[in-house]
């Protein structure tokens, strides 16, 4: 019994270590599949087939994520295309499955690279110190590093150079503004003030005409109060009328009065005209 029981335990314990050593070896082919694949695509990527590099490049990250070499030729390509977006996602890609530092170096490198050509200054300097954990005596990272922050500097000192012109610029036009503003109220205060002048003028004149016609209307009864009696003006030396009939005298000053009466009337008629007669004036031009 003891002896089937150990066959039983042995088997069991036998079983796992069979399958991760078949894991095992599977991952290893697929990884030299996929560098296998990678150096193919990298013979055809320098006879200028980028399409055909492109391919097996996909086919090795296919095969294998642990081959970081695989995603980085790819961005490189997609960077020598100018085709920055691709590349910078086949470099991050890189990154992230790279285990050694040199091969994460490399691909935090190029991503400040892509960076630079985007002029994300503030990112191209963190990707190239990121770079620099992974091989701080890599020179020419030190150097992009050094740039990428000078041009940072530039770029901010640019944005706040631009944005006090803005300011400057909304201040004149606030000034501007004010000052058209202003302008339209003078030129309405204007209008008003010659307006009521204007008005004020009209009703002097007609206070002055209705003066005149009352000075006027004042002579005729002064005329009449000092007129001398003519001969045959008094009424002891008039013939008396007869009854129910108008004498002589009686007539004519009826006659006097409607007279005057007319007269005044189409003085005032006149001068209503006068008053209201548009008045022509020529354009000094």
């Amino acid at each position: 019994m003891r002896k089937i029981t150990y066959l039983f335990l042995l088997f069991f314990v036998a079983t796992p270590l069979l399958a991760q050593e078949e894991d095992l070896k599977a991952k290893e082919k697929s990884l030299r599949d996929s560098k296998n694949r990678t150096w193919e695509g990298n013979k055809k990527l320098s006879e200028d087939n980028f399409i055909a590099a492109e391919a097996d490049y996909r086919i090795a990250i296919s095969k294998s994520p642990e081959n970081a070499a695989a995603p980085f030729n790819l961005g490189n390509a997609y960077y020598n295309n100018e085709t920055y977006s691709e590349a910078f996602g086949r470099f991050k890609e890189a990154g992230e499955s790279a285990t050694a530092k040199p091969e994460k170096h490399n691909a935090y490198h190029n991503m400040g690279n892509v960076f630079m050509k985007r002029k994300a200054y503030d990112k191209a300097v963190e990707a190239y110190k990121e770079a620099l954990r992974n091989d701080p005596t890599d020179e020419e990272t030190r150097y992009n590093l050094a740039l990428a922050k000078e041009l940072l500097k530039k770029d901010e000192e640019n944005k706040d150079q631009n944005q006090d012109n803005k300011d400057d610029k909304d201040k004149e036009d606030k000034k501007d503004e004010d000052k058209e503003g202003e302008n339209e109220e003078e030129k309405d205060k204007d209008k008003k003030d010659e307006g009521d002048k204007g008005d004020e003028g009209n009703e002097k004149n007609k206070g002055d005409e209705k003066e005149d016609e009352d000075k006027e209307g004042e002579g005729d009864q002064k005329k009449e109060q000092n007129k001398k009696p003519e001969q045959g003006d008094n009424p002891k030396d008039q013939p008396q009328p007869r009854p129910n009939q108008l004498s002589k005298q009686q007539i004519e000053n009826l006659l006097r009065a409607m007279q005057n009466a007319e007269k005044k009337v189409q003085e005032k008629i006149d001068a209503k005209k006068v008053q209201g007669a548009k008045v022509k004036t020529e354009k000094d031009w």
